[in-house]
């Protein structure tokens, strides 16, 4: 258990599942005021994973909501995924996120020491935190292929992007660490902030050639315009 001045970060159990309505709600208004989509759980789904000892909360001193995280395991456990992180809008801007992100990181060590670890993500404050833990950015062809898992991805406003580029491309950046085959955290940290600008520049070239072709449709422009609002914060 890791505790802050503002909160507590520890493993999930049974007793934490009176907030699974709470964090499945924050969820989804989460991911429509970004305008992106994760894979949808419900609250039964999110109490299982705490029941398993697969899942990480933040909890304030008085017993408050305050973040999330879970973990996934894809192709026979050769691959596993830190899902579903979310934080309280009350408590955003505390260092909650990076936290929650380490203690997920160290116990999906913990339960599976031989899987490779990954993420895709839009936002560089994301891919900061994974550069710390020893994630590098991919292609997608290094990520689990399994279907289940792409899945997930259909609630998300780019799944057609996705579909489109044949699960080879998108909006979100892979990042992966491989217990076999890593660079110390020291090593990607500084890489990250090296090349911060250029990762930022990178994104945005990618976002802009992805959804250069849905501007063809005249039905699709407005839609595509508040992509652009959303990812250029025009």
């Amino acid at each position: 258990m890791e505790q802050h001045k503002s909160f507590i970060v520890r493993v999930a159990t049974a007793d934490d599942k009176k907030y699974a309505g709470i964090i499945t709600d924050e969820m989804a208004s989460s991911a429509q005021a970004r305008g992106t989509g994760i894979a949808k759980r419900s609250p039964e789904y999110v109490q299982r994973k705490m029941e398993e000892g697969k899942a990480v909360i933040a909890v304030s001193p008085a017993g408050d909501w305050v973040g999330f995280c879970y973990i996934e395991a894809w192709g026979h456990e050769e691959f596993v995924a830190n899902s579903g992180l979310i934080v309280s809008p009350a408590f955003r801007g505390l260092g909650v996120a990076t936290a929650i992100k380490k203690r997920i990181f160290a116990l999906s060590r913990e339960r599976y020491p031989h899987a490779k670890i990954f993420g895709l993500t839009t936002g560089l404050a994301v891919m900061k935190i994974n550069s710390e833990l020893g994630y590098e950015p991919v292609t997608y062809s290094e990520l689990t292929q399994d279907d289940a898992f792409w899945s997930g991805c259909k609630s998300c406003v780019n799944y057609e992007i996705l579909m489109s580029k044949e699960r080879k491309n998108c909006m979100c950046t892979a990042m992966l660490y491989d217990p076999k085959d890593h660079y110390e955290p020291a090593e990607t940290t500084a890489d990250f902030k090296q090349h911060s600008k250029l990762y930022e520049r990178f994104m945005r070239i990618k976002q802009w050639k992805l959804l250069r072709p849905f501007l063809k449709s005249s039905s699709e422009k407005q839609k595509t315009k508040s992509l652009f609002s959303i990812f250029f914060n025009l």
